[in-house]
């Protein structure tokens, strides 16, 4: 039988063989769950912006590079009560600054402005402050069940397959939403404080539809893509919160797809 030195010792060449499959086997392993855990999201982060308001240009912009993290859902909630003061935003939705207004009462501080980035359903950053937004990020995840449970989202024929595991003591229940996302939106803005400007929006939620009551059991539910898809849509981002629209609390799982 042949044989080959390895680091002095000296193996049968069917040793080799077995331990180069095992070898092999563990970096297979390594590339799977070390890709598990790239996909499943640290943060949900939420921006409330308006194309009316002249600070929010430079939160867009972070929100784009966000987007670009895959352990970050950043999503975009344009926001419609600037519309006002000079110029009507064209991605707003009443609400979208419900929402925002919503998390302000849970919080107790009553703060709502933009931009406003809302982390995790937890803490506000000022949008354009990315490294306020990593903190709040690495600082929500403290809180139970933060971003604990797994949520996946799959496109198949024509319709969107959703599906979230059981939860732990820490999350127990919440509510499946999924948004319809244009990931980029060129505007460029006619009167206001903007005027004259073009400005790209990043996955914006064209369209906001509760799925269903996640109980803390594993569950599965399906969106027909006909109830989301609209002009411009081309991703979904579905996540699991605490609470209710009216009263939001943590989020506890989120997953991004994008749609062909």
């Amino acid at each position: 039988m042949g044989i080959i030195t390895v680091e002095d010792r000296k193996l049968p060449l069917q040793d080799l063989a077995s331990l180069r499959l095992s070898a092999l086997f563990g970096v297979c392993l390594a590339i799977l769950f070390g890709a598990r855990a790239q996909a499943d999201p640290r943060a949900v982060v939420e921006l409330f912006t308006s194309q009316g308001c002249s600070s929010c240009p430079a939160a867009d912009k972070v929100l784009g590079e966000l987007a670009k993290d895959p352990s970050i859902i950043a999503i975009s909630m344009p926001i419609d009560y600037w519309d006002y003061l000079g110029w009507k935003d064209t991605l707003a939705n009443s609400r979208f600054s419900a929402k925002q207004k919503a998390y302000s009462h849970m919080r107790g501080d009553r703060e709502v402005y933009t931009p406003q980035v809302v982390v995790n359903g937890a803490m506000h950053v000022l949008g354009s402050d990315r490294s306020g937004i990593e903190d709040a990020a690495t600082r929500t995840r403290a809180e139970g069940g933060v971003m604990s449970v797994p949520v996946s989202i799959k496109q198949a024929d024509k319709q969107l397959n959703v599906s979230v595991s059981a939860g732990n003591s820490a999350a127990e229940r919440g509510e499946v939403w999924v948004c319809a996302i244009s990931r980029s939106v060129p505007i460029r803005i006619g009167r206001g404080e903007n005027r004259g400007q073009e400005v790209t929006y990043y996955n914006v939620v064209r369209n906001w539809l509760k799925v269903g009551d996640w109980t803390g059991k594993p569950g599965s539910w399906t969106v027909p893509l006909e109830n989301i898809k609209g002009d411009g849509v081309d991703a979904a981002v579905v996540y699991v919160q605490d609470g209710s629209r009216e009263k939001p609390g943590l989020m506890l799982g989120a997953a991004y797809t994008a749609l062909h």
